[in-house]
């Protein structure tokens, strides 16, 4: 863990001078991928030894994939490979070597290259062989219309700002920032003629970044002082399950995983200020003009803590990975989408019992927090005062319900965490089911003209930021296809 942070805070001083001495203006792409690679493989192994060809062996291989399948089938091989390599290295990481160890291990930076190889194996999939009319907006605009080469793939899953810890990017967003092209944004004049709105300057990180340290520093205070005293593990210690009255187990409860989020909140806002302090992760202006660097945010924290349903929780907590998991299942799914996107979410984050307890019940929470949502919410918002209430009312019910599915999460282990679910009498799994039977669920169609409209749970108003603010996007090796991202940009932000 301290290789880690040591190398984090490397990658953010690397990152400043990549900016100052190999901004593209001065550099050639070459170069500039070249560095990163580097760089990213000089941390990888410095933080994990000899374990970081794991990494260059699982992007080796799929790139291979990727040239003998050809575009027709590659992603579901590439996505097959790539997922099935982390969870044997997850396997042996678990069962052979660390049981239960919380070290930052090299299974976490794969975690994050395997969602760079399935993502880009679909775009590749929707640029290069699906029709056009076939994709929904985000797909056609994430669409990759040429093979990249060994060294841009290298560069975009091992690059030195996001190989530790990530953030997911899109293949496209990364490589216009290598080769420092600025976007135009389009406006459709009344006679169909499209004119320049204007051009993208190249405005400074250093305020988003400092603001991102910040609360780093805060984040790792609380961490080494608050989250010590406030175990998860006390929840099923025999005498507080003994002696503690109802409302003081679920208070606990509450306090117990409010405190186990701020390591994840340092760790995923240092990798986001890392990647603005090399110039990458600028969304736009807001309405007043303000700079904004969360691109490729993970997390947002005000919306996190206080959140008034399960929905808006998931929709600012992993948002990268959210994204991933609508873009390659989700929106692909045949069937049961929900569920399978919460068992590819439980595969992808390891083979502890606790994560599948967790995502199986998250499957019951979701279902349940939706049908609620759309049969009851719509009487409490008409009166302020009232909507007030009911706001104050989701918030305590869903802050107890995610604390109460992911505490398998964090004792990893089938006996505590059945345990701590016994000790509740599985009451708001038996309240989900209830909600269930009780109350209809508006059920999603699925379909060739339907498809678009289809949005999962935690991801809906997520993605419509993306296609209303996201302002890079790459060129691609033809003036047509250029036109043809300028046309999909700007029908989506028509929408």
């Amino acid at each position: 863990q301290v290789n880690f942070v040591v190398c984090q805070l490397f990658a953010l001083l690397a990152a400043i001078w990549f900016r100052t001495y190999l901004h593209s203006s001065k550099t050639s792409p070459f170069i500039r991928h070249v560095v990163a690679t580097l760089l990213g493989l000089y941390l990888a192994l410095f933080c994990f030894g000899w374990y970081a060809l794991h990494f260059v062996i699982q992007s080796g291989i799929s790139y291979y994939i990727m040239i003998i399948i050809g575009v027709e089938n590659m992603h579901k091989y590439c996505f097959v490979f790539a997922l099935g390599y982390l969870t044997v290295c997850q396997i042996t990481r678990v069962y052979i070597f660390d049981y239960g160890q919380y070290s930052a291990d090299f299974s976490g930076p794969m975690m994050i290259i395997t969602q760079k190889i399935t993502s880009l194996a679909f775009e590749i999939h929707d640029g290069m062989f699906r029709k056009n009319e076939d994709l929904t907006p985000s797909q056609r605009c994430l669409a990759v219309r040429r093979m990249p080469s060994l060294l841009e793939y290298l560069s975009y899953n091992c690059n030195f700002m996001g190989i530790l810890a990530g953030p997911l990017c899109s293949y496209k967003d990364y490589i216009t920032f290598i080769e420092g092209r600025s976007y135009q944004l389009q406006q459709s004049e009344a006679n169909g003629k499209e004119d320049t709105k204007y051009e993208q300057t190249d405005p400074s990180p250093n305020i988003a970044v400092a603001q991102k340290l910040l609360i780093c520093g805060l984040s790792l205070l609380f961490h080494m002082t608050i989250t010590k005293t406030l175990p998860v593990e006390y929840n099923v210690d025999d005498h507080f399950r003994a002696t503690a009255s109802w409302p003081v187990r679920f208070f606990y409860l509450y306090m117990s995983l409010m405190a186990a989020r701020p390591k994840y909140y340092f760790a995923w806002t240092l990798a986001d200020a890392i990647n603005n302090a090399a110039g990458f992760g600028f969304r736009g202006y807001d309405k007043n003009g303000v700079t904004r660097w969360d691109l490729i945010s993970n997390l947002r924290i005000q919306q996190i803590e206080f959140s008034t349903s399960f929905k808006m929780f998931l929709d600012n907590w992993n948002i990268q990975t959210a994204l991933w998991l609508k873009r390659v299942c989700y929106e692909r799914a045949t069937f049961s989408p929900t569920i399978q996107t919460f068992i590819l979410s439980a595969i992808w984050h390891g083979v502890y019992p606790g994560y599948y307890l967790t995502f199986l019940t998250g499957v019951l929470m979701t279902l349940a927090a939706r049908a609620i949502r759309n049969n009851i919410r719509h009487y409490f918002v008409e009166s302020p005062a009232v909507k007030l209430c009911y706001d104050f009312i989701t918030w305590m019910a869903t802050q107890l319900a995610i604390s109460y599915t992911v505490v398998p999460f964090v004792l990893l282990s089938v006996k505590p965490s059945f345990t701590f679910y016994s000790s509740c009498y599985f009451c708001l799994h038996i309240a989900s089911i209830l909600v269930l039977l009780v109350f209809p669920l508006k059920r999603t169609q699925k379909g060739s003209k339907k498809h678009e409209s289809v949005q999962p749970l935690w991801s809906k108003k997520l993605e419509e930021e993306n296609l209303l603010q996201k302002n890079s996007y790459s060129t691609t090796n033809n003036s047509f296809g250029q036109k043809q991202e300028i046309t999909c940009r700007y029908q989506a932000l028509k929408q």
